[in-house]
């Protein structure tokens, strides 16, 4: 926790806003998507889903097969507060929502399912999108299933696996967006990028979770930024973003949301 204070004041000294930002495609991102500040109504049903999940109070057995949990102390740990305390924030859902409904999205994949509440965002933030999401628990896949269910979900593919598996089974399938909230870990992170490398194409969108997470999750995402093939990436401190654009020069950028 104090590495990631340190992290946050350092980020908050080198971060702007859209003020400053010559790139046109970044500079749209920030103003159009970042900062929209539309109400839209889809972030009601955002709201249900995460408040039926505060609802149950079932325990659970959680695999967890990453850099393990800050919170938890046990693998028996109830619905409720992993959605309270491991899930994605109600701010984060809403942004996530309106990047999947900004880009043109036909493929999305997502690495880290949990109960499902950023795959619920990726999912309504673009309806006719194809959204893949992979978890390794089982019991919590199984909530997250009967979430998907009973919201009538019906664009979100669960795949019950390790990451390397499944991802071994759609290689060279292309991704216009993928979101990585699994393994906190460098070298698992680094696995994933470029393993993933074989499923984009030069508009698509990589979104790592918590890259300052550990010092370990910062040098994992410094080396990801100095990649040949990548172009433009955005710090907003709890995600990176990764951008392949060849028309792009080099160019990173640290932004508050």
């Amino acid at each position: 926790m104090l590495y990631q204070i340190k992290q946050y004041l350092k980020f908050l000294k080198k971060s702007t806003n859209q003020h400053g930002i010559h790139s046109p495609f970044v500079y749209q991102l920030v103003t159009l998507c970042f900062y929209n500040k539309t109400k839209f109504k889809d972030y009601h049903t955002l709201k249900q889903y995460r408040e039926k999940l505060y609802q149950n109070n079932t325990t659970i057995s959680v695999t967890d097969f990453g850099a393990g949990s800050r919170v938890f102390r046990s693998d028996q740990r109830p619905i409720s507060k992993i959605a309270k305390t491991a899930g994605i924030t109600k701010k984060r859902a809403r942004l996530l929502y309106r990047i999947a409904n900004y880009f043109p999205i036909n493929n999305a994949l997502e690495l880290g399912t949990s109960l499902g509440l950023a795959t619920t965002a990726l999912s309504l933030g673009n309806k006719n999108a194809n959204i893949l999401t992979i978890e390794g628990c089982p019991e919590t896949a199984k909530i997250a299933k009967q979430q998907f269910d009973a919201f009538n979900l019906q664009n979100i593919d669960l795949k019950v696996n390790d990451f390397e598996t499944e991802l071994a089974k759609i290689k060279n399938k292309d991704f216009d967006l993928i979101y990585i909230d699994g393994n906190h870990q460098k070298e698992a992170t680094l696995n994933y990028f470029e393993t993933l490398l074989d499923n984009i194409h030069n508009d698509s969108v990589l979104i790592f979770d918590d890259i300052h997470w550990s010092p370990s999750m910062t040098e994992a995402w410094e080396e990801i930024k100095k990649h040949q093939k990548v172009t433009v990436t955005i710090d907003t401190f709890f995600w990176g973003f990764v951008c392949f654009r060849k028309e792009q020069e080099k160019e990173h950028f640290t932004i508050r949301v």
